[in-house]
């Protein structure tokens, strides 16, 4: 029920993420993400290092929690990882000011944007939206979150992916180009942010394919840990 009036179909159940340390969840409501936002990354794309970075979404229901399965998507033959710092709000806005973005974040973790890279490239070569590449089923794998409260905002710290136990992106949050206050800032510019709203703020270089067997270990120093398997494709 809601408002007095019935559903026509079962409400979908609600995204949620994992607490570290603890049996809440945090429910999300949008997931929002950085392209271009670690300039070596921008330079292994050879894509132009002086543009600024841009947003784009996922679903909500894409997640997958740690030690989850990401079954390997249809379409595609080049399927990369991209691990990346999630910042979850618990408040938001319109024009949110950047010495008052951080007062919106709830906590930090670790989660990894998987791109079908072959359909993203075609895609943009036609300057087509890259929902088809970025925003499919499973993918945006994250880990448990961790509150401010106990690890404050990070700023410094080492943010690594391994592919079957070989280090494959190794950076450091530092490197970031728009660090979490700016944006935070610059989406709300756009959008009014909330509550519930997770973002995946960019991933550093090193990004390659990975196939259905591969097993993922991410961590952020002092942040999060998250691992997950590729699946087999869904038939």
């Amino acid at each position: 029920m809601s408002n007095g009036k019935r559903y026509v179909i079962p409400p979908p159940p609600q995204a949620a993420l994992a607490i570290a340390g603890s049996t809440d969840l945090f429910p999300v409501r949008r997931i929002w993400c950085v392209g271009r936002n670690y300039l070596e990354h921008i330079r292994e794309m050879g894509n132009d290092e002086r543009e600024p970075p841009f947003f784009f979404a996922k679903p909500a229901d894409a997640i997958v929690p740690d030690g989850g399965t990401a079954p390997y998507p249809s379409l595609t033959k080049d399927m990369h990882h991209e691990v990346e710092l999630v910042v979850a709000l618990k408040s938001g806005g319109r024009n949110i000011p950047t010495d008052k973005a951080l007062d919106c974040v709830w906590g930090y973790g670790v989660g990894i944007d998987l791109t079908r890279r072959d359909l993203q490239i075609a895609s943009r070569d036609i300057k087509r939206p890259w929902e088809v590449g970025k925003a499919f089923d499973a993918s945006a794998p994250c880990g448990p979150l961790t509150p401010v409260s106990r690890i404050g905002h990070p700023k410094k710290a080492r943010i690594t992916l391994k592919c079957n136990g070989k280090v494959r992106q190794d950076g450091d949050l530092e490197q970031m180009i728009w660090n979490t206050p700016e944006i935070i800032s610059k989406l709300s510019e756009m959008v009014a942010l909330d509550a519930g709203d997770i973002i995946m703020t960019g991933t550093p270089s090193g990004v390659a394919a990975c196939v259905a067997g591969d097993r993922l270990e991410c961590e952020v120093d002092g942040v999060g840990k998250l691992t997950v398997t590729i699946g087999p494709a869904l038939k």
